[in-house]
């Protein structure tokens, strides 16, 4: 009668370590794609804002007729720097569908820039094509970046 209420509690200490630790290392791995989200969710969000600011910056001179040849270029180059670090932050930092999508807005929007400097104000069909094909660039990668970090169109993560 001993032995097997020796055994039995043997047997239940086993079972409840046995569930700790598979409770601790599912936390443990739950925790750790949280931090790489979050970690993600930072540049993703600055590539977005310099993106947003530079196409901003193109489009106020497109529509200024009045702005000098060389301070239009000078300007145009200027808002779209900040965008260039940016890029490479996201190529060492997001999975390969998310940096495509990335290459591809910030290509599509360095055309728009070059268009602007030489000249192309914002009526021109130019400038509308390259405007157009920009924002469905800058929609695909929103939508690869809510992908990659489990966001839902509603915005609530799962």
């Amino acid at each position: 009668m001993q032995w097997i209420t020796l055994i039995s509690t043997i047997v239940g200490a086993v079972i409840a370590t046995g569930s700790a630790i598979l409770l601790d290392r599912q936390r443990w791995k739950r925790e750790r794609v949280d931090r790489e989200t979050q970690t993600r969710r930072t540049p993703y969000g600055d590539y977005l804002a310099g993106l947003s600011e530079a196409r901003h910056a193109c489009g106020n001179m497109a529509r200024d007729p009045d702005i000098e040849p060389s301070m239009r270029r000078t300007t145009a180059r200027e808002a779209f720097g900040p965008c260039i670090g940016l890029r490479y932050q996201m190529t060492i930092s997001a999975p390969g569908r998310v940096v495509e999508a990335s290459e591809a807005a910030f290509r599509r929007l360095r055309d728009l820039r070059d268009r602007v400097m030489e000249g192309v104000l914002a009526t021109d069909p130019v400038y509308l094509e390259g405007r157009r094909t920009y924002d469905e660039a800058l929609a695909v990668l929103r939508a690869r970046m809510r992908e990659d970090l489990r966001v839902s169109e509603d915005g609530a993560a799962p």
